[in-house]
């Protein structure tokens, strides 16, 4: 097999790219892949940690909408670094309705271009940068969203799912 080469922007894949495919332990248990969602719309993004209040109110908004984006022919799935049992207290804690991954080795993470240099406080370390793609029924990338702003972010994706 030919290997792909992906032009790839500051923040990670570039629109028009194939996804880069995975698989990952999911909430509730079990795992999720790039490939259960062949033929539909999806909404991937990444946060940094769960149960943090930029975080939080990015789940909640994303399952608030969550049926709209079904009726639009799309899934969601959120994806951190933080262990399945967080994620699982995370869903359980805020009700949440929406599909979340956990990637503790970072592959899926460095393979999307997210797991990046960020400081805080003067600080310099690595971590997830708030990222959401939107991924179409051939698994290519429709459209980034590079370092998220949470507000009206759901919103903003609903959208673009629509006109996809």
């Amino acid at each position: 097999m030919a290997e792909h080469k992906v032009k790839r922007g500051s923040s990670g894949l570039n629109a028009g790219a194939k996804a880069p495919a995975f698989t990952l332990p999911r909430d509730g248990g079990g795992t999720i892949s790039l490939a259960d969602f062949a033929g539909r719309k999806l909404v991937l993004y990444f946060y940094p940690r769960a149960d943090t209040s930029g975080c939080t109110r990015e789940a909640i908004d994303f399952s608030r909408h969550k049926a709209a984006f079904n009726r639009a022919g799309a899934e969601i799935v959120g994806v951190s670094a933080d262990p399945v049992p967080a994620q699982d207290a995370f869903k359980k804690k805020h009700k949440l309705s929406i599909a979340l991954a956990s990637d503790e080795k970072h592959r899926m993470l460095e393979a999307y271009g997210v797991w990046q240099e960020k400081s805080m406080y003067g600080r310099k370390f690595l971590g997830i940068v708030r990222t959401t793609f939107l991924i179409g029924p051939d698994l290519h990338i429709a459209q980034v969203w590079p370092r998220v702003a949470v507000d009206g972010h759901a919103e903003e994706v609903l959208a673009a799912v629509k006109a996809l």
